[in-house]
């Protein structure tokens, strides 16, 4: 199955390309990308996915051919963004997958719009990045001082750096491409709001189902999955033996079928509802 993609207009003029595919009655499961990446960083994993599953992927504001405003780069604005873009497209509730920084966005989402989430799935997703030396790290000695045009090696070294396997070529030369679209501000105004932002306090008011995929070579996110397991009543952890950060680049098919199952155990389960709060 080939994805359709479309662009919409939110209400604050930004312009958000997106991927959808899948039965349009069916359950929506919306997927947020992480830093640099687009909506084709799920193209592995969407291929795999049944018609059944109604898909869709936006690319997040300052990311692949979405639009860069001068600013908006916080964990909040991606997150209202989000509220705004499933009100363009006329979903009232989904099954949020967030992937890498993708899901702090789909937790701020779930903490801030409960009503709008049936279910959460985090790939390889932090609490927190405030917490990460490495982050830390990369933003003193690399981010911070970052210029136009960046650097294409540095690209490429940043999108290795989060695999343990291999990965199709001419997938992780498409990864590079997308991310050299994002300039150097939107880096450095991206990586400022995510050392900013910590939920963890707030992260036991999610109380819907949530899966989180971990590959068990990921260091970055490693104590992030305990503390996520513990506070989220209602959560699985699924840990993937030798694989990296970016899980579902390198097993697309296994994580297709644990967001598969997951998602019709949800919709099963799902009680009649009309509208939203």
């Amino acid at each position: 199955m080939k994805p359709v993609v479309n662009v919409v207009t939110l209400p604050n003029g930004v312009q958000l390309p997106f991927a959808e595919q899948g039965d349009p009655c069916g359950l929506p499961v919306v997927f947020l990308h992480g830093f640099l990446d687009s909506w084709r960083s799920f193209e592995l994993v969407l291929r795999h996915l049944p018609a059944s599953i109604r898909a869709i992927a936006p690319s997040q504001r300052g990311h692949g051919d979405a639009s860069r405003p001068a600013s908006g780069y916080r964990v909040l604005d991606f997150a209202a963004d989000l509220a705004a873009f499933l009100d363009a497209v006329g979903v009232e509730a989904a099954c949020v997958v967030g992937g890498s920084s993708g899901g702090l966005v789909a937790q701020r989402f779930a903490l801030d719009h409960p009503g709008r989430v049936v279910a959460l799935a985090l790939l390889g997703s932090p609490v927190t990045l405030k917490d990460k030396p490495a982050v830390q790290e990369l933003w003193n000695a690399t981010i911070s001082k970052l210029r136009d045009p960046v650097d294409p090696g540095l690209v490429r070294a940043f999108q290795a750096s989060t695999l343990a396997r291999p990965v199709p070529a001419s997938f992780f030369e498409a990864m590079v491409r997308e991310s050299l679209k994002v300039p150097a501000r939107v880096w450095r105004e991206t990586i400022a709001g995510f050392l900013e932002d910590d939920h963890s306090a707030e992260l036991a008011a999610i109380a819907v189902p949530t899966l989180m995929l971990w590959g068990d070579r990921d260091a970055l996110t490693k104590s992030d999955q305990a503390r996520l397991r513990t506070a989220i009543v209602d959560s699985r952890l699924v840990v993937y033996e030798g694989a990296g950060h970016t899980l579902y680049w390198e097993e697309p098919a296994r994580v297709a079928h644990d967001l598969v199952t997951f998602v019709e155990a949800v919709a099963g389960a799902r009680p009649p509802r009309a509208g939203y709060p």
